[in-house]
């Protein structure tokens, strides 16, 4: 009996192997072939056919994902690090599987956590181990993270016991950082500006960012992170498409899950450089591939660099670092101007920017009317000898300044007539035709224009209307010339004109509606006067149009005592404007010099010559 039993085990034995080679390769075959089964196989071959490796299961792979803010901009005003770092975290980032937690007062663990938050894509959150971290752990929770990596002394406390620890030393180097994010390192890099080198980050293999003399290992160790008490996280499934894996084996208690950096959202750009930036703050935009455009300032119109940066990178949605930014609806307004990447004569999209208070840009012009001497130096001479004249006279003066001169012609559109004319208004418009020659050699050579108005006995904003088409071009603004605006029983020559304020106000709304509307750089709006009487109420004239750039011009003429009176006058009780002086070449005595003109106090942002 017990051998008849030991025959039929071994017969089992002898079936299950032969049925268990067969169904090995019956897997490995392909099943469009009509061969036979498996175990007819190896019985018509007489050698079994080989097993087929089994392909290694490869890690599920996490990313933070990255969100663009409703509004076009978003200014984030905290100016403390922790809640800076809160603060960027909460406006881009929906999700987040890793955070990187570092202490707020020790620089080296911060570029260490830096390298290794823009290696994973992970928001760099800063830990005081105070109540101040209460925000900092309630984003932990938003964030929905499952493992933190803990750099230094970072505090741990009031941690949710879920959420998975993995340390990593302050100045940590490659080796050590590879070993933990399973993302490749380059060497150590020393930062001598962390916030510049950080937003510079962006292109694996990521360097090993320490702070300036900080001390090389002899030989780093490959791994030295030691596991928290916490639970290893299992990694969570996506919520964007799948990517090619981390070469990161599965998490474990001193590795960080597999993860990818995170898909980049078109259109989402962040400013920076105004003031506002903090290592973490900028780490965490990095971190969500968000590009970044440096603002010196805070106004992207400023530099002709910050203009052509933002036309690239076509924002549709821009995060600002820091309160300098102003008012997110004017900075949107702002961006999208800079966007077209449209530059005035001399750079950038301002007419008169400014360098820790110091402006940046003058103007000296030419003043009169294409074909006609009578009218002042502009007519003297046909279209390109004025445009050539008018960069010669420019010349004289940029020995004289730091600033960029920039030459301009100012035309005069509409003159004051000794006769009513068809329409009565005692002016003579030209017409667009008559000075678009002037207008469009004047774009092509770099030279800015500036027409104006003698409206007689209609309003300036009538007559401001009628060139419309010549101010929607970006290096053409506005002059208004009181002293020829007429009541209606006033002809010219018998007193001097006069407007009041309101009307100035109307055209300057006007003039910037059409800026703003058309994403026009800035426009220059002269204001002509020479006595107090020519702008009545001038007090509540509107200057804060963020489109405009107004310019008093003082255009008194004679001996230049009186003009230096007249100028002295008429800046008493003046409202927050630019200045403007004019040389007559026949009726000052004597006309100044261009070194004399640039010693008038305070310096001419313009200097107008008929």
């Amino acid at each position: 009996m017990r051998g008849r039993l030991a025959v039929t085990a071994l017969l089992v034995v002898v079936l299950v192997g032969t049925l268990g080679v067969g169904a090995r390769q019956g897997w490995w075959r392909s099943s469009s072939t009509a061969s036979p089964t498996g175990a007819q196989a190896g019985t018509a071959t007489g050698t079994p056919t080989p097993r087929a490796p089994r392909p290694t299961p490869t890690p599920t792979t996490v990313a933070s994902r990255v969100r663009a803010p409703e509004a076009p901009a978003t200014v984030l005003t905290a100016a403390d690090p922790v809640e800076a770092a809160v603060q960027v975290s909460s406006a881009v980032l929906r999700s987040a599987p890793v955070v990187v937690l570092v202490p707020d007062d020790d620089p080296a663990a911060q570029l260490t956590g830096a390298s290794a938050a823009v290696a994973v894509g992970a928001p760099l959150l800063l830990v005081t181990g105070s109540t101040a971290d209460r925000p900092v752990r309630a984003e932990v929770a938003r964030l929905g993270a499952q493992a933190a990596l803990v750099v230094g002394d970072a505090s741990t406390r009031g941690l949710p016991d879920e959420l998975a620890l993995v340390r990593l030393p302050a100045g940590a180097g490659p080796d050590e950082l590879a070993a933990v994010t399973g993302e490749p390192f380059a060497d150590r890099v020393p930062a001598e500006d962390a916030v510049a080198a950080v937003a510079r980050l962006g292109a694996e293999p990521f360097p090993a960012l320490v702070v300036p003399g900080a001390a090389t290992p002899a030989a780093a160790p490959s791994a030295t992170p030691t596991a928290a008490p916490n639970a290893t996280p299992t990694a969570v499934p996506s919520a964007t498409p799948s990517a090619v894996p981390s070469a990161t084996p599965t998490a474990g208690p001193d590795r960080l899950p597999a993860t990818r950096r995170p898909a980049r959202v078109a259109g989402l750009v962040g400013l920076h450089g105004a003031g506002g930036d903090t290592l973490a703050a900028v780490t965490t935009l990095r971190a969500a591939r968000v590009p970044l455009v440096a603002v010196p300032g805070g106004d992207p119109r400023a530099a002709s660099s910050t203009v052509t940066a933002l036309a690239k990178a076509a924002p549709t949605r821009v995060v600002a670092l820091g309160a300098a930014f102003g008012d997110p609806e004017r900075l949107a307004s702002r961006v999208a101007t800079a966007a077209t990447g449209v530059l005035l004569p001399g750079g950038g999209q301002l007419v008169f920017p400014e360098v820790d208070g110091v402006p940046t840009k003058r103007y000296v012009a030419l003043y009169g009317t294409p074909g006609s001497s009578a009218l002042g130096v502009l007519g003297e001479q046909d279209v390109p000898a004025s445009i050539a004249r008018a960069q010669k006279v420019a010349r004289h003066y940029r020995p004289l300044t730091d600033a960029t001169v920039v030459p301009a012609v100012e035309a005069i559109a509409t003159i004051a007539s000794a006769g009513a004319g068809d329409d009565g208004d005692y002016s003579r418009e030209r017409s667009v035709a008559e000075l678009r020659p002037l207008v469009d050699a004047a774009g092509e050579a770099g030279v800015a224009v500036v027409l104006d108005l003698q409206p007689g006995r209609t309003d300036f904003l009538t007559q401001a209307k009628r060139y419309t088409d010549l101010l929607e071009l970006p290096h053409v603004g506005l002059a208004l010339d009181p002293e020829w605006r007429l009541e209606p029983d006033q002809k010219h020559l018998e007193q001097i004109g006069s407007v009041h304020v309101d009307e100035v106000n109307e055209v300057a709304a006007w003039l910037a509606d059409l800026t703003a509307s058309r994403r026009l750089p800035q426009k220059m709006l002269v204001l002509h006067q020479f006595s107090l009487r020519m702008v009545q109420e001038r007090e509540r004239l509107v200057v804060d149009h963020d489109e405009l750039a107004t310019v008093i011009h003082v255009d008194g003429q004679g001996t230049q005592p009186a003009k230096q009176g007249t100028w002295r006058t008429l800046r008493q009780g003046a409202p927050d404007v630019r200045w403007g002086w004019k040389n007559f070449f026949h009726e000052d005595s004597p006309m100044l010099t261009p070194e004399q003109t640039y010693r008038v106090d305070p310096v001419p942002d313009l200097v107008t010559y008929q």
